[in-house]
């Protein structure tokens, strides 16, 4: 009887077992049809990227208390913060900045090696998105005339586009024109950027459309441009502005007509309401204008509206502005920051409202960071300083002409490189290593120079760490100089007054990057993380191909 009633319980298992493991293979044996189309439904309906223009990362920490909740706060608070994340590359600058950002590599592979550079081709000094083969859309101004075309590789911008065989849309916006046309990539819908003069419109180029669309006129002549020709007042009290320095310095910029660099703005240029809307531009004013139309487009070309993933590429350019005018301690920046935190507020309940919470991805992070004045730091007793070229230039066109008989020998010097002249060079009968090592000899023994490389050597050697792999991930075979320097820390060529960068110093290269909304967890690193990072975690979030030419790796702990 036991022997029976313990077979009939065996039995009833194994029934259960091969029931269970059936139901199991059942469950896991999903069409790939079917799978497909679950992937494509949990990838968000879409992507805004943010850069903000010259913002360091210490920024987001400096005026935390400022902050409201919804902008910044709520980026990090519910997204991921990469708190060590840099530029591995340099020039750090705005076009190379940017098509870093969306092309998951560096100028050394995608060829944006400045905002402009000395053509060794043409001999002439070209822009990085200028292209005179396209004609304006939206002004009679040449302002329009630009193209991706020097852009060698391509975009998470174009491979979106690829991966919905075109059916994703991308719109990108800025006031500046390589603010937009770099990362809308090859294949955007539309690329918009502002253009004041006495017009203040959104304008584009006939690489993208032959006419503006209808809501974009409707926008221009909607007056908004006027409305922001106005005193430029501080957000809250001043004297709550404590982690800023005094309004009043010698270090900072001036509006036309000012004779002291302190709040109210308010000049004759910012209040005549018929012309110079280029002014806005150095205003927060120059970003709200920009949330506007951001807005406006994400509602009118109906983004988000579907299944099918749309990109909203979106830059704030007035931070740039403001900090090449004012500094990096200047309330001017903090005041820009802080209406920046509302226009974002604005930005993330226009996405709620229209695409839904949870169905959207943003990112934000800088094309480059920012040097606090020199002379600012002299007066602290950090040690700063200027280059001088203007006085050094003498010296070494004596040294050029000393050495070889003419100081033809250089044909340009830009964005810290020297271009040498490889024809009389070899008229000469000289060695170009050993030209370059000459001359890169001299440069060293000027005080300002901290380092000096030659092409010779970024062509040689694999560096893997340090200033020369910075160096080296910013210098593209074809299109860089010959020799490179390197100015010693707290060190700028020009200007005398407000803030820059472009060097590979740590202030130039750290910047924010946040991660929010679908597909991101909450929490942050402090490992360190590179702007070509970006693009390859996002292509791996929206299960689409890496940019062609990406060397840069997906953040895993960013990814749900």
């Amino acid at each position: 009887m036991l022997l029976k009633k313990n077979l009939l319980i065996l039995c009833i298992l194994w029934v259960v077992f091969i029931s269970a493991s059936a139901l199991g293979q059942r469950k896991s044996k999903v069409p790939p049809k079917q799978k497909q189309q679950v992937e494509l439904r949990t990838a968000p309906r879409l992507v805004v990227g943010i850069v903000v223009d010259q913002m360091r990362y210490d920024y987001l920490t400096r005026f935390w208390n400022h902050f409201e909740e919804g902008g910044f706060k709520r980026m990090i608070e519910e997204g991921f913060n990469c708190k060590n994340n840099h530029f591995n590359y340099a020039p750090t600058s705005t076009g190379p900045g940017h098509t870093s950002v969306y092309t998951g590599t560096t100028p050394a592979t995608h060829g944006i090696i400045g905002n402009e550079w000395y053509d060794k081709e043409s001999g002439t000094n070209v822009y990085c998105a200028g292209d005179a083969n396209y004609i304006s859309v939206g002004t009679t101004s040449d302002a329009g005339q630009m193209s991706p075309h020097r852009m060698n590789v391509s975009t998470i911008t174009d491979e979106l586009r690829l991966h919905t065989q075109m059916r994703g849309k991308t719109i990108a916006i800025a006031l500046k024109d390589r603010g937009a046309v770099l990362p809308g990539g090859h294949t955007a819908n539309a690329a918009y950027w502002f253009y004041g003069g006495d017009e203040g419109k959104w304008i584009s180029s006939s690489y993208y459309m032959a006419q503006l669309p209808k809501w974009v006129n409707d926008f221009n002549a909607s007056g908004k441009a006027q409305s922001y020709k106005k005193p430029w007042t501080a957000l809250k009290d001043m004297n709550l502005y404590m982690e800023s320095g005094l309004d009043n310095t010698n270090h900072e910029g001036l509006f036309e007509d000012e004779t002291a660099p302190i709040f109210p703005h308010s000049t004759p240029n910012l209040l005549d309401k018929n012309k110079d809307f280029e002014i806005i531009k150095s205003t927060p004013y120059g970003n709200s204008i920009t949330a506007d139309f951001a807005i406006e487009a994400l509602e009118q070309e109906n983004l988000g509206g579907d299944i099918i993933t749309d990109f909203l590429a979106v830059s704030f350019s007035s931070t740039d502005y403001v900090g090449h005018k004012y500094g990096v301690n200047s309330k001017e920046v903090q005041d820009t920051y802080l209406r920046l935190d509302q226009d974002l507020i604005r930005i993330f309940k226009a996405l709620d409202e229209n695409v839904g919470k949870g169905e959207y991805t943003v990112f934000l992070t800088a094309d480059h960071g920012a040097i606090d004045v020199p002379s600012y730091l002299i007066d602290q007793k950090i040690p700063a300083g200027y280059l001088g070229w203007d006085n050094l230039k003498a010296d070494f066109e004596r040294f050029l002409e000393f050495t070889y008989g003419t100081s033809d020998i250089v044909k340009n010097f830009s964005n810290n490189q020297f271009f040498l002249d490889h024809k009389i060079i070899a008229n000469l009968d000289l060695d170009l290593k050993e030209v370059q090592e000459t001359i890169a000899q001299e440069l060293l023994g000027y005080g300002p120079v901290d380092r000096v490389y030659t092409a010779y050597q970024m062509w040689q050697n694999e560096y893997s760490r340090g200033i020369p792999y910075i160096l080296q991930n910013g210098y593209h075979q074809k299109r860089s100089g010959d020799i490179l320097i390197v100015l010693k820390p707290g060190h700028i060529g020009s200007p005398r007054k407000g803030s820059t960068h472009g060097s590979p110093q740590i202030y130039d290269t750290h910047v924010p990057l946040l991660f929010y909304g679908k597909g991101i967890k909450n929490g942050s690193t402090v490992k360190r993380t590179e702007i070509s990072d970006i693009a390859p975690t996002l292509a791996v979030m929206l299960g689409i191909a890496f940019p062609n030419g990406s060397t840069g790796k997906p953040i895993a702990k960013v990814l749900e």
